[in-house]
């Protein structure tokens, strides 16, 4: 298992990488089956005639493969990844079968908690590619973070 990272061996600008996941044809129709059942997310034919052009995963399934890359990478905050929140949250390009995802994580902002000491705050850019390092969704968002015990 790889070290924990407590909220001050984080600093602005560091950035930590994923390993990838392949998404195929079956697995956005079996996603959007159970959480999101809309004919481009479901059927090749119909969604030809929609904004996709073509089958697209659903928006929350690439955040759920997202995550999963995520707690899977080298970000690893004690405790977990625990979120507070987004300020920011796109998808700015459909993610199609066979695309190949990864994340990178970038710090934007740490800071210790006034009211909880044994904990703070960080402010995390998360972006998830493609296999042709196409942004296909960005998030920000502000994950509650230990701190080492005094």
């Amino acid at each position: 298992m790889k070290d924990l990272q407590y909220l001050d061996d984080f600093a602005v600008g560091q950035r930590f990488g994923s390993g990838h996941i392949t998404i195929d044809a079956k697995e956005i129709k079996r996603f959007a089956a159970e959480f999101d059942p809309q004919p481009f997310h479901m059927d090749e034919q119909a969604a030809e005639e929609t904004l996709f052009q073509g089958l697209a995963a659903s928006g929350w399934h690439t955040a759920a493969l997202s995550m999963r890359l995520l707690v899977e990478s080298d970000f690893r905050p004690a405790g977990g990844v625990i979120g507070m929140g987004f300020d920011e949250f796109r998808w700015p390009l459909p993610v199609r079968p066979g695309d190949t995802l990864t994340i990178e994580t970038e710090i934007l902002e740490v800071r210790p908690s006034k009211s909880q000491p044994d904990q703070g705050i960080v402010k995390a850019r998360m972006s998830t590619f493609n296999q042709k390092h196409e942004v296909v969704q960005i998030c920000v968002g502000n994950l509650v973070v230990k701190r080492h015990k005094a």
